[in-house]
Order: structure tokens, then sequence, then C-alpha cells
């Protein structure tokens, strides 16, 4: 919740800003964006809501892009170390651009269309990974930003009785698929998939059918919109990584427990192994482990720990600090995310230092709730 625009730079809207005020939203800055962070009912109760039937929530801010041409898939796997190549038509991939020094240089979702690949990146990387994709593979592929389009998410678990009523086929869809479906008259793509570990699904909207969707969706009983304050909350719970904070260029897949997004095929001894940015330090850590791993801490007390709060052990040695961390409303105990080393001796104490007093923490696996996809 930190990607605040520069003060100097008038800030932009997305197609659905007029509604969101209308709605009595808290405008915020966030990744040059004027963005609701919250509407009256409240960040809690935004998230309750959404963990029992369906929030809506604005990610138009966030970059989507067209790569068109018969070398795409392949071109883009100079770029990540994901396997691009073998994606099913109309299936979703989780994916990171990388550095030479395996840091990550974004997040992003990749899906397979019949004419094209179809990439959402970040809001606040969005410029820099359009050229970035456009130095690396533009002389293969055809680069193409999509500013034209607007991006609904639609999460909960009443999120499908929702959608299906606009069009009952999005049923059809299982997590991380996609596919065109008409909603309210606009040819939209579709996927099972989002950001909060609940059911859901992003559409990608044309900017002119963005508001009339929006409120289409807002008229159906299971749901309320949703800002961006939920939004933090509901993924933390679902132990999932928040690039600019939880990842970044200092962070690597393997630190970051991200293992699991790096198919066999692109790992060493796999048949397309390397050919990205920092394959051999990312191979090496496949191998060999990584000096600190990225991990969950749940509080036993209610002081909330939150990010940049140094983490210590029953001796006071400093053993990393929170990247995120907030109450986690569904469990009501306060959690976070940290960097710990590797090689702690199982049952080490951890403590956050708040306000100068420890606060004592138990490490967890994650998620911290149960992740509801629809497989």
């Amino acid at each position: 919740m930190s990607a605040a625009a520069s003060p100097t730079a008038p800030l932009l809207r997305t197609p659905l800003h007029t509604l969101h005020v209308e709605l009595g939203a808290r405008m915020v800055p966030f990744a040059g964006y004027d963005m609701p962070v919250q509407y009256p009912a409240g960040i809690l109760a935004e998230h309750r809501h959404t963990r029992s039937a369906a929030g809506l929530f604005d990610v138009s801010h966030m970059g989507q892009v067209r790569l068109v041409g018969a070398d795409a898939a392949t071109a883009l796997e100079t770029l990540v170390p994901m396997d691009i190549v073998d994606l099913p038509l109309n299936k979703q991939r989780y994916a990171l651009f990388t550095n030479d020094a395996g840091g990550i240089l974004d997040d992003l979702m990749v899906t397979r269309r019949e004419d094209d690949l179809f990439l959402i990146v970040n809001a606040a990387c969005k410029e820099q990974d359009i050229a970035h994709l456009q130095a690396g593979i533009g002389q293969r592929c055809t680069v193409e930003p999509l500013p034209q389009r607007a991006l609904l998410a639609l999460q909960g678990p009443l999120a499908v009785v929702a959608l299906g009523r606009l069009n009952p086929d999005v049923a059809k869809l299982t997590f991380m698929t996609g596919g065109f479906f008409k909603l309210e008259e606009a040819e939209c793509y579709v996927t099972r998939s989002g950001y909060t570990g609940e059911d859901g699904f992003e559409i990608s909207v044309a900017n002119e059918h963005a508001e009339a969707l929006a409120r289409a969706l807002l008229a159906q009983p299971e749901v309320k919109p949703i800002g961006l304050g939920a939004r933090d909350t509901l993924r933390l719970e679902a132990g999932l990584c928040l690039y600019g904070h939880d990842i970044d260029t200092t962070t690597t897949p393997v630190e970051a427990a991200l293992t699991w997004s790096i198919q066999k095929v692109r790992r060493a001894g796999g048949a397309r192994a390397g050919g990205y940015p920092g394959a051999a330090v990312i191979d090496a850590q496949l191998a060999r482990g990584a000096p600190r791993k990225r991990s969950g801490l749940i509080g036993s007390e209610r002081t909330p720990v939150r990010e940049g709060a140094l983490i210590v052990d029953a001796d006071g040695r400093e053993l990393g600090r929170v990247t995120s961390g907030s109450l986690g409303p569904t469990i009501n105990q306060p959690v976070a995310l940290a960097y710990l080393p590797a090689d702690l001796p199982a049952g080490t104490a951890f403590f956050a230092v708040v306000r100068d007093k420890r606060v004592p923490l138990q490490a967890t696996a994650l998620p911290f709730v149960p992740q509801r996809y629809v497989r």
C-alpha cells in the first residue's frame, strides 16, 4: 500500500473513478492513480464480506499487454523462468521477470489465447515492464499495451453466482483458465483467478463498458465494492506476495518461496533450462537452497506487527524484518511475512520489536487461511 505517485505528477483516474466517488470511497494516491482505499463500511467489513460473499475490486490501474507473433512464447521465455511454450490454450500462469542477479523485477500473469499471449503486470511497474519487454523481445514479437481496457476483479465464494447471472457459462471456468464472454453486451476476457485466496474472476473489459458492467455487478445482492485496504489484508492472509514489499530486485524466487512457479522443463536438466536472466543464480539456489526464506509469522497477542518491524530471537539477535504485516481479520490474530535465515534451529522463538517492546510470534505454514480456488 505504498505505491504513491510523485507529488508533482497529476493523478490518473480509472474508468470507474466517478462511480467510486458516488459510492463514498475514500480516495488515495496509489501507483500514480487516484484509487479507493475503502468505502463507508470500512476495511474490516469489506474484508469479511469478500470472504463470505463477493467483493468487486477496481484493478484497472494494472497493466494489460498483448504479445503477438508466432515466436512470442519462445521469446518470453528469455525473460522469465516459467514454461510458456507448453502453456495450453486459455490457460493462465504466474510468472516472474528476473534480473541478472536472480532478483525479481516484477511478478505477472500470463494467459495463452488464440491469437496472443495476454499479460497482466503490476501498476507501479507497468511502464518499466513494457520497456523491458520491448527492449528484450520487441524484435521477435509485437508488444502491444492495452490502456483502452479496464480490469475488474470479482472475488469471493459467491462470485460465481453473481457473475453467472450475467453469463452462466463463466461457471465452466476452473482456476487459472480463461475465455471470452459477453457480459452486459460487452465482449470481455475473463479468467478464474484473483489475489484474495478466494474463488473469483478477473474481467478485462473495454473502458467505455467498464462502468456499466461494474454497476450491473454491484446490483447483484451478493456483491459490494471493496477498496485497496481490504485487498491488501485479503492477499496477506492468503500468503500472497506484494511486489515492492515481499518481493523485489533483491529477492530471488527461491528466497521468496516461489519455486513452485518454476516448471521442471526450465530448471537445470530440463529440455529448455536456463536462457533467462539470473538462471545460474536461481538454479544454484534450487539445488542447494538459499540462505534465507520468506516465512509466515502469527502473533498470539493483539498487537499488530507492521512492515519494517525488526524480528529477533530470545537473545535479541536480529533475524530479519517484516515485509508485510497486519491483523488478519479472518483469524483475528496478527499475521506477518518476513525473510528469516534458512538454517534456524527448530523451536527458535521469534519476537517482533514494536515500539521498543517484544511481541511474541510463532512461525507457521502459509497461507494463514485456506485458499478456496475451484480447480
